[in-house]
């Protein structure tokens, strides 16, 4: 399956910091405290989120998959602000359906996940076009170029992806964190229900000792005693998804 993070970010620089946090070096256990908020519906209410309020937000997308003269692109459809992707609707969808409605090459549904953020800065809605997929609403967050070869799935594996957004994580809230052997650091923006339909995120402290990390990686949770604002470099955000397909996008300062 191919899995594209949401594509949307800015110019780099991530700030600062942590208090209190624990870290596990391939298959440990980490001891972290519970998540600083409690998560939204499970199934997803229809309303439109707050922008500054996203953690435990429900959202999915519908990625439309065409092979062009140029090599492959996916369109990306995303629920971003328009709802949280009620379960009834979006387990009404049909991929092939989809696919045939829209002569694309193939439709991938990508979703539920949830954010791990808490507030995202963007105007990437701003004058995008705007679609219906059964009874849910979507807008274009964008066309991702994707060359002749597909993009590898294999987790802990970098990508590029093109955007224009500022991910803010407050003070006091709970991060989760892989780090690389070279100090490479991504933080995880959103969870995902892809995989294990059951992860919570009450379980995101513990989810060291599932992941099967590469030699020299460690899975790190952190309170954050300042904010946290994740940007792109140069409109490009760099990131990778572990085995469960949780999202994680680099962070420059630490």
């Amino acid at each position: 399956m191919l899995v594209v993070a949401l594509a949307s970010c800015s110019t780099s620089d991530g700030t600062d910091a942590s208090s209190g946090g624990s870290t596990t070096t391939r298959a440990g256990t980490a001891q972290g405290s519970s998540p600083s908020a409690a998560p939204a519906s499970a199934t997803g209410s229809g309303a439109a989120p707050d922008m500054d309020a996203l953690r435990g937000v429900r959202y999915c997308e519908v990625l439309l998959l065409r092979k062009g003269d140029r090599g492959h692109s996916a369109e990306v459809w995303n629920t971003m602000g328009m709802s949280d992707c009620p379960e009834d609707q979006w387990s009404a969808l049909d991929a092939d359906a989809i696919a045939s409605d829209r002569d694309a090459m193939a439709a991938i549904l990508n979703g539920p996940r949830y954010w791990t953020l808490d507030s995202i800065d963007t105007d990437l809605r701003a004058g995008a076009p705007e679609t219906t997929f059964g009874e849910i609403g979507m807008f274009q967050a964008a066309t991702l170029d994707l060359g002749d070869e597909l993009p590898s799935q294999v987790p802990y594996t970098e990508r590029s992806v093109a955007r224009d957004t500022v991910f803010g994580f407050d003070e006091g809230s709970e991060v989760y964190e892989l780090v690389a052997p070279d100090g490479a650091t991504y933080v995880m923006q959103a969870r995902s229900q892809i995989v294990d339909e059951t992860l919570e995120a009450s379980d995101l402290p513990d989810l060291g000792a599932r992941l099967d990390l590469p030699d020299g990686w460690a899975y790190r949770v952190r309170t954050l005693d300042a904010p946290l604002s994740v940007q792109s470099s140069d409109g490009v955000a760099v990131v990778i998804q572990d085995e469960l397909q949780n999202t994680y996008q680099r962070i420059d300062d630490v």
